[in-house]
């Protein structure tokens, strides 16, 4: 997150200005998300429920990296999703646990890729 905020103020225009405050409040939303039930284990049906409901709304909007369709081996998914990496934040295992996000992994793996707009 530090990144973030760094590269916020350093900012070239008023459009990159947008772009970071768009990827903060994303980032926020989804903590606020997560953490809504009081930190009590999350309970998924599956990855895909993850995926669309988490992962989906910075993957698929041009804020952070397209995933599907790239082959990233599971242990790197599992690594950045519990460590965050940049502007990503990182999810505890009470948030997504392992298996679903095993399950993530083997979903996003098995996927077509995604065009950027």
């Amino acid at each position: 997150m530090l990144y973030l905020f760094r590269r916020s103020w350093k900012a070239n225009n008023q459009e990159e200005v947008e772009m970071y405050a768009r990827r903060l409040a994303v980032c926020l939303g989804t903590l606020a998300a997560l953490t809504a039930a009081g930190g009590a284990q999350a309970e998924w049906r599956d990855g895909g429920e993850v995926y669309d409901k988490v992962c989906r709304y910075c993957h698929e909007a041009n804020v952070g990296p397209v995933l599907k369709g790239r082959a990233l081996p599971e242990e790197y998914v599992r690594r950045v999703v519990r460590m965050g990496n940049r502007a990503m934040p990182a999810f505890r295992p009470t948030e997504i646990d392992d298996a679903t996000l095993a399950d993530v992994a083997r979903r996003i793996n098995g996927s077509e890729a995604l065009a950027r707009e």
